[in-house]
């Protein structure tokens, strides 16, 4: 599965040595695709979000440290390796919560040490180099061929908890948007459709960067799934008139406990479902899982710019500007496992205990 696709929503241009984003912050109103080639670009698309989605992050990091390596000309090995840990480092402080981040880094960083190392001691930089390349395209590839995989088989099991006529209710953006194609929470929306099932779609707006509004409603729609949207605050209201049957939500990082940070609002989305008696369910591709994280208090959560609540979607100002005014704006929050009812993975849907059941399935 090799070359460039230009319908995911990251893909590798080797015709233009680039990577190929759909800028997500132009969504609903205009499809656009831009091509990374600089660093200062690479790091402000995943910054501002125009590529977004832990598992698409994690392949767009993969894809523009290859890209940044191949043009990049050097002297000598060493100042090779200089380069491609600067800008690993630089691509790494983007978006400081979601784990495929540097997890997909630290795969390409493990390629590139064992690349150099098996190609020591040969004075022929230009082979050496073009060993190194290899090695790291053939890693980004790979790391994107995992997450299409990855995310079809998230779709088989989530699948199979879905019934015909079934509300279901999702929280910001998990689907192709948010991953190179079938998305993880909207995956078994999107195979219940080819099924020819009846199931409704109800799309938290998502506040305050309207994922759910710009993209969900808009990618759902888009392939003829009935769609509805609701401000995050009438979440609660359509749980109680009974529209809702399941909760299907992504994930930014699973801590080794089970707790689950997602984008901001889903911790209340899941303390909702657990008074209505809802079943609850986190849909996370292994890279997700972070084991080095005990539990979901050591999360580090990004806090984004306090203009993102008070300006971004508005013609003026909505909201005081002085000096006894501020805004808290954390981008994401943590579910507590015992909110969860599954975790949907690759390998299958975890149950509680989860650190005995993350244990067995990363086994």
């Amino acid at each position: 599965m090799d070359g460039y696709n230009e319908t995911d929503t990251v893909a590798l241009n080797e015709e233009t040595d680039s990577v190929a984003i759909i800028d997500q912050t132009l969504l609903p109103g205009a499809s656009h695709t831009i091509e990374l080639t600089k660093l200062e670009d690479m790091y402000e698309a995943i910054a501002s979000l125009r590529v977004r989605g832990a598992p698409a992050i994690g392949v767009a990091a993969a894809m523009c440290i290859y890209v940044l390596m191949k043009r990049h000309a050097s002297d000598d090995l060493s100042s090779f390796r200089e380069y491609f840990n600067a800008c690993s480092d630089r691509l790494c402080s983007s978006r400081p919560t979601a784990v495929n981040l540097s997890w997909a880094l630290d795969r390409m960083k493990k390629v590139m040490s064992a690349a150099a190392a098996a190609e020591n001691g040969s004075g022929d930089l230009d082979a050496v180099r073009a060993h190194i390349l290899e090695a790291l395209r053939t890693e980004a590839l790979t790391i994107r061929d995992e997450d299409i995989d990855s995310c079809r088989k998230i779709g088989e099991y989530g699948l199979g908890l879905i019934e015909n006529g079934f509300g279901i209710l999702t929280h910001c953006n998990a689907g192709r948007l948010a991953t190179v194609r079938y998305g993880t929470a909207m995956a078994p929306m999107y195979l219940a459709a080819e099924k020819g099932m009846e199931i409704r779609v109800y799309c938290d707006e998502t506040r305050p960067l309207l994922q759910g509004a710009r993209l969900t409603a808009y990618e759902l729609s888009e392939a003829g799934i009935s769609t509805t949207l609701i401000c995050d605050n009438m979440a609660s209201s359509i749980m109680k008139a009974g529209k809702i049957d399941i909760v299907f939500v992504g994930c930014d990082r699973v801590a080794a406990n089970g707790d689950a940070a997602n984008k901001i609002g889903t911790s209340g989305v899941a303390i909702l479902a657990a008074h209505y008696g809802i079943p609850f369910y986190v849909c996370a591709p292994l890279s997700s899982i972070d084991m080095n994280t005990a539990a979901g208090d050591d999360i580090i959560i990004e806090q984004r710019d306090p203009s993102e609540v008070t300006d971004l979607w508005y013609s003026k100002r909505m909201a005081p500007d002085n000096a006894h005014f501020s805004v808290y704006d954390p981008a994401f929050d943590v579910t507590d496992n015992s909110l969860i009812t599954g975790i949907i993975t690759p390998k299958g849907i975890l149950r509680p205990p989860y650190a005995d059941a993350i244990k067995q399935v990363l086994s």
